[in-house]
């Protein structure tokens, strides 16, 4: 079966990364739970996930993720590769950095998902963030507020990266 991406963005640029990853993996099938919330049931559908969140707030999920989490929370995740992305602020937000990830991440791992894609700290700065699991983050990292100029490298590097395990 194809993989598909899953996506909510607020401001754009959580739509604008998925649209980067949709090209760099070649994916054909994407859903934006923003237009409709009931989208995020399709997930069940695919043996291959990417899911890519916002980060809002104090480290919160972006507003239609947290509107769609109970029936996110209903996903039977085993079986299913899934590969994570998510946004955040680190110079505003440095001690809740890209934490909708780790809620992400805590949620289909409880959930018996195969998550592929973890990234290096490597090169952000901020104090602390539930997303890092072992000195890695459990997923892909943009900060468009502070290093949008690195954001083509690790989208690019991240798909290669996870492509033989979510393609």
């Amino acid at each position: 079966m194809a993989t598909a991406i899953f996506y909510a963005s607020s401001t754009g640029n959580t739509e604008e990364i998925a649209s980067k990853i949709i090209d760099k993996l070649g994916l054909e099938d994407s859903y934006n739970i923003t237009d409709n919330q009931e989208d995020v049931k399709k997930i069940a559908d695919y043996d291959k996930v990417v899911i890519a969140t916002s980060t809002w707030g104090d480290g919160d999920l972006q507003d239609d993720w947290d509107e769609a989490w109970d029936e996110f929370q209903k996903i039977d995740f085993s079986n299913k590769t899934v590969a994570l992305v998510a946004l955040g602020d680190q110079e505003g937000y440095d001690d809740t950095f890209v934490n909708s990830l780790g809620t992400m991440y805590e949620q289909v791992s409880k959930q018996g998902a195969n998550v592929i894609g973890f990234t290096s700290t490597n090169g952000y700065e901020f104090e602390e963030s539930t997303a890092v699991q072992d000195d890695k983050f459990v997923g892909l990292v943009i900060d468009e507020d502070n290093q949008d100029d690195l954001t083509d490298e690790r989208i690019d590097n991240w798909s290669e990266q996870i492509k033989a395990d979510i393609l």
